[in-house]
């Protein structure tokens, strides 16, 4: 129980951190000054998330995930059983509103339906978080949730506390800590490695369903190093440019839906099974 109140604050501090460095008036650096307060224990708490996240993430660590997870082999699930099994992280810990996972990613697809996104978006805000049933596999925080970068290169300054990094193995790696590292200019995201967590792990499960704008979401919805600072251009071929209009479309019904007042689950259900199915297998390997 407590590993899991764990989890779910660790998830709870960074959305909260990233509405603060990333306010929805508009007004970026007026807000940065009133609310990133990292003297606050709760930003401590990020901060110390941000350190280990850092720290860990190197380039032959996502190799060794990407080698163990991208087989797809660790479970069996239709949509809403996966959705179920996330649900099982939550209990009574959630420090600022009372809402399971499931409420979580109907806010965020509901706001897109009522905005008339097509329907392949509206199912991508309901899967956008599914990928964090890593955290359930055993992984740690900091290889679930966070922003997310390129490995096999020079970190960027405008990755958040990118001090952090200075203790990393890969920072002082010849073969990694040039602009381009291991890569070539323009070469596209695809062909980049990413930092570990849920987002390049929901996407494997997809790609084989879903259109491309969909999985652009899914797999650098946590990419804010890029689609709001704009560091890595030089890996970005014109076609990731392209595409990062629907990450960028996305990222505030991510950020800004989340409130008090709870989705009606069991009236949603029927409606997500049925748009699922348009898209999705009946079972869906993880």
């Amino acid at each position: 129980m407590e590993n899991l109140k764990k989890q779910l604050d660790i998830e709870e501090l960074w959305e909260e951190d990233l509405r603060a460095r990333y306010p929805e008036n508009g007004d970026k650096e007026k807000a940065k000054e009133e609310f990133r307060n990292y003297d606050n224990p709760s930003r401590d708490t990020v901060k110390e998330f941000y350190r280990e996240n850092h720290l860990h993430q190197t380039y032959d660590f996502v190799m060794q995930k990407e080698a163990e997870y991208k087989k797809l082999q660790k479970k069996k699930m239709t949509l809403w059983e996966a959705v179920e099994f996330l649900n099982t992280l939550v209990d009574d810990s959630d420090p600022d509103i009372d809402l399971d996972q499931t409420q979580h990613l109907l806010q965020t697809s509901e706001a897109m339906r009522a905005d008339g996104q097509p329907d392949w978006m509206v199912l991508t805000g309901f899967l956008h978080d599914l990928g964090k049933i890593l955290c359930l596999f055993g992984e740690p925080q900091w290889a679930v949730v966070g922003d997310t970068f390129p490995v096999g290169c020079q970190y960027s300054d405008k990755i958040v506390y990118p001090e952090f990094f200075k203790d990393n193995p890969d920072y002082k790696d010849e073969r990694f800590n040039t602009k381009y590292g291991i890569y070539e200019p323009n070469c596209g995201l695809d062909n980049v490695h990413m930092s570990w967590g849920h987002d390049e792990y929901l996407y494997t499960a997809m790609k084989n369903y879903l259109p491309e704008p969909a999985l652009y979401i899914i797999r650098y919805h946590s990419f804010y190093a890029q689609h709001k600072e704009d560091a890595y251009n030089h890996l970005m071929s014109k076609h990731d440019h392209e595409m990062f209009k629907w990450v960028r479309a996305f990222n505030p019904y991510d950020l800004y839906t989340k409130s008090p007042k709870a989705p009606n689950v069991k009236e949603l259900r029927p409606f997500y099974e049925e748009l699922a199915s348009k898209y999705l297998p009946d079972v869906i390997a993880f």
